[in-house]
């Protein structure tokens, strides 16, 4: 039976951060960031866990921070527990698979998304305005095509409650640093244009994506997760049809779920019924697997 692991307790170690689906401790110069079970949506997290969920994020994320090393240097330093410092190994049973030795970086406050097709808020937002991010597209497109060319499409970091989309003037503005801008912008159009040539050789469309990047002294460092169900849409080849929404191996089948559900998104979230953490479950793997070519976890 699977282990399901909704919380990591390593009295030990000083907890710095518990976010939605991760905890992280403090290693002094490094981190040890574990993905549990955990889902979110819309702000809240569920109170239900999706078996495997972190092991998936995880080692999806250690696949492509592989793949994508020679675009941008990662914060990996390892995932082989028995090589994290004491006293990990003995609670290998909980971290294996879930957790990376990670470097310290003072994380960017950005939320660095791409996206390559008209989805989520980005077709709201060309709804209303007929641009995303502040670029101006073409009119008539429809929910679900694929963009002229990519767009780079910043947001602030928010701790509590939504993360607000900007323009990349704006976050010039906010960061005060150009180069730093330029260089955010120009690595996460890279990454995104990369993974997706080779996400589209395994039937895989990777609708939009996010990043996010740290700075070691002046080296751009790309933390957290990359290219998972968390953080990315993705969708089928075989089933793509513009003018709709897609059929997704991502998170957007949990959100639509609870979206026609008669919950109102503002008190706490009711429980996920049985049959949609097995799809979610499902999906997750399913996207692993495609992805990595890999059967096991």
């Amino acid at each position: 039976m699977t282990n399901l692991i909704s919380d990591v307790i390593i009295p030990e170690l000083p907890l710095y951060k518990r976010g939605k689906v991760r905890d992280v401790y403090d290693l002094e110069d490094r981190l040890l960031i574990v993905a549990t079970d955990r889902i979110s949506a819309f702000d809240f997290i569920l109170p239900s866990l999706v078996p495997e969920k972190g092991k998936v994020l995880t080692q999806l994320s250690i696949f492509w921070f592989d793949f994508a090393s020679y675009i941008c240097t990662n914060h990996v330093l390892s995932t082989n527990v028995d090589e994290f410092p004491a006293p990990l190994p003995k609670y290998k049973d909980i971290l294996d698979k879930r957790s990376m030795l990670v470097r310290k970086t003072t994380v960017v406050p950005i939320e660095c998304a791409v996206r390559g097709y008209l989805a989520g808020s980005g077709w709201n937002e060309y709804q209303e305005t007929g641009k995303v991010a502040g670029v101006k597209l073409p009119a008539g497109l429809k929910e679900s095509d694929a963009l002229p060319h990519p767009i780079f499409s910043p947001a602030t970091k928010a701790e509590q409650g939504h993360d607000v989309n900007i323009t990349y003037k704006e976050m010039k503005k906010l960061l005060g640093d150009d180069d730093l801008a330029m260089k955010l912008k120009k690595t996460s159009l890279k990454l995104y244009q990369k993974a997706s040539l080779y996400a589209l050789s395994k039937g895989i469309i990777i609708a939009d994506t996010k990043f996010e990047f740290g700075l070691d002294k002046d080296d751009l460092i790309l933390v957290d997760e990359v290219f998972t169900p968390d953080s990315s849409r993705f969708w089928q080849v075989k089933t793509y049809s513009p003018g709709r929404p897609q059929v997704s191996l991502d998170k957007q089948f949990v959100r639509d779920y609870l979206l026609a559900s008669s919950w109102d998104r503002q008190s706490p979230p009711p429980p996920l019924p049985p049959e949609i953490i097995e799809q979610t479950a499902r999906r997750y793997y399913e996207i692993y697997s495609l992805l990595t070519g890999k059967k096991e976890l």
